[in-house]
């Protein structure tokens, strides 16, 4: 497997800050990483559904992300999937971040709601990122972790149903930068912020 080399050294760069990661941060990403490790104990798919309000942002860094880590770290039969408490659209400035970070970016349709393949290796199959409600017929029914990525989703959706586990890791929403400046910077750091706590997650599993 040759992951892209922008990735490759994101990659690398967060593995070796895996200790700025607050103890109490670590606690909440070690039930992620117990739920995949149990999952893979008993030879069973690995199903993980990231959950923000929209799906529009953070939860398709998440689900982009856990691809890549699966992949990195060689654990088998994961899927990742994304969703929202509402359906808008994989947000243009997130696909943008996710494309100067080193990703490449297919968009297969077109229309409000566009569906991406996301690729960060040749030799991988890509990531299918677009929006949709986290119950969509896309996305599994029972047997996943549901990790919510915001804390209006998590606080909206206190059962996700079919989910054998339920992790809340919220992050701040890059949308509060749109127009600004900083744009760019807080959208690259919410998604490396992403990268490096869900490496840490697939650094565990045993």
């Amino acid at each position: 497997m040759m992951i892209f080399s922008p990735i490759q050294n994101l990659i690398e760069a967060s593995i070796a800050q895996f200790d700025t990661i607050s103890e109490e941060r670590k606690a909440l990403l070690t039930q992620i990483s117990s739920f995949i490790s149990a999952q893979v104990a008993n030879q069973e798919p690995v199903r993980l559904v990231y959950i923000c309000t929209h799906n529009s942002r953070r939860s398709h860094y998440g689900q982009i992300w856990a691809g890549v880590a699966a992949a990195y770290y060689g654990i088998p039969q994961v899927e990742t999937y994304s969703g929202g408490t509402e359906e808008t659209a994989f947000n243009e400035r997130a696909v943008a971040t996710s494309e100067r970070l080193g990703f490449r970016i297919e968009k297969t349709t077109n229309g409000a709601n566009p569906v991406y393949q996301v690729y960060f290796a040749d030799d991988v199959a890509p990531v299918t990122a677009f929006s949709k409600k986290y119950d969509s017929d896309a996305n599994p029914k029972a047997g996943f972790c549901a990790v919510m990525t915001c804390n209006s989703a998590d606080k909206n959706c206190p059962v996700v149903f079919g989910a054998s586990a339920r992790v809340a890791t919220p992050y701040e929403d890059p949308k509060a930068f749109d127009g600004t400046p900083e744009e760019s910077a807080m959208y690259e750091a919410r998604s490396k912020q992403i990268a490096l706590e869900t490496l840490y997650v697939f650094s565990l599993v045993k």
